[in-house]
């Protein structure tokens, strides 16, 4: 018999920060967006739940646990404001790239102490996501959005290297459309001073695809609330004498709503188990970014469609999940990026294809 079941710990986790997230942060959206923040009372209750050292080690006051409870914690929250997710956790995707590179050294230096911080937040900077030059220890250039209000560190992320910087940061605030909550910053290096720097090339891809995991299931949470709520809306609004989900087409689009969801968590949730197996998952957290930011496309649109022109209003939360969605996609290099990631890594993996003596070659 096969049990797909979650074990006792990470039901609890589960069940732990989905009542956060439905008693502390969705009753407060708009409020948390207009502040381009947390409420400090709700970061510090966070706190308590022990969910801000997730994957931190035990040694450094963590719980140490992997991708897939992570997974499931960031589906929680992205479900209630992936925004204010992001704002509460101080290390965000920044803890891949030095865990990777650096070990729990490099975590105990660089990290850990934000957590005694009030506010404090690690950013994590993909190449693709900026334009950078690095010379003689120092970094110039632009990433033109990053979504923080604050960076008190800065980790940089390319194909090769993973490198750390604290100051020469110059940051300005942006308006920004998705991730409010998070605050949205352009930051401009001036010769900022690389603190630490580490040239590995598996660590940075190892690092790439633990943040594609940790993105995408913020974005499973989103695309998850959107399906839910249309789903209900349509159960209430009431055309023609029914409720306009017993319509033959809005029923069937629902329900395919409702499955592309389920389909890109069961990818995203294969390959955080590769990764908490220590088994090769790089191209499986690509393929699972990829999907997800697809499923997006459909889910996010079709949410707002079936509400018609309340979709737009702020009175309904579906505008809001089309901009979370839409700002998520874009991180990382976005799907096109994982796209390529994957496609090269399953042709590499299938070698060249014989052709016969009559086929063009």
């Amino acid at each position: 018999m096969f049990d797909f079941g979650l074990d006792a710990e990470l039901e609890l986790i589960v069940q732990t920060s989905a009542a956060f997230a439905a008693a502390e942060l969705a009753p407060r959206i708009r409020e948390a967006e207009a502040a381009r923040g947390v409420d400090p009372l709700v970061a510090k209750r966070f706190a308590e739940t022990g969910l801000a050292g997730l994957e931190l080690p035990e040694t450094l006051g963590g719980s140490g646990l992997g991708a897939l409870a992570r997974a499931l914690v960031n589906e929680e929250l992205g479900a209630a404001d992936p925004g204010a997710a992001l704002a509460l956790d101080a290390l965000g995707p920044a803890l891949y790239a030095l865990r990777e590179a650096g070990g729990e050294e490099a975590l105990r230096e660089h990290l850990a102490p934000l957590l005694e911080a009030n506010g404090a937040r690690a950013v994590l900077v993909f190449e693709a996501d900026a334009a950078l030059s690095e010379a003689a220890g120092r970094v110039l250039g632009t990433a033109p959005w990053v979504p923080a209000e604050r960076v008190d560190l800065l980790v940089l992320l390319t194909r090769e290297r993973v490198s750390v910087l604290r100051d020469g940061i110059e940051r300005s605030a942006l308006r920004g459309a998705g991730l409010r909550a998070a605050g949205a910053s352009e930051l401009r290096l001036a010769g900022a001073r690389v603190v630490a720097s580490w040239r590995d090339a598996g660590a940075a891809a190892r690092a790439l695809a633990r943040a594609r995991l940790y993105v995408a299931s913020l974005l499973i949470g989103v695309l998850r609330q959107a399906a839910e709520f249309s789903r209900a809306y349509a159960m209430q609004r009431v055309a023609f004498g029914r409720p306009i989900a017993h319509h033959q087409a809005l029923a069937f689009l629902i329900a395919d709503m409702r499955s592309a969801v389920d389909g890109a968590r069961l990818l995203l949730h294969e390959a955080a188990w590769h990764a908490d197996q220590g088994l090769p998952f790089e191209t499986l957290a690509a393929a699972a970014f990829a999907e997800a930011i697809e499923v997006s496309s459909f889910v996010a649109p079709n949410g707002i469609q079936i509400l018609g022109g309340h979709g737009f209003m702020q009175d309904y939360p579906v505008e809001k999940y089309a901009r979370e969605a839409r700002a998520l996609g874009l991180l990382l290099g976005g799907i096109d990026l994982a796209r390529e990631d994957a496609g090269r890594a399953l042709a590499a993996s299938e070698g060249p294809v014989a052709l016969s003596s009559g086929e063009a070659r």
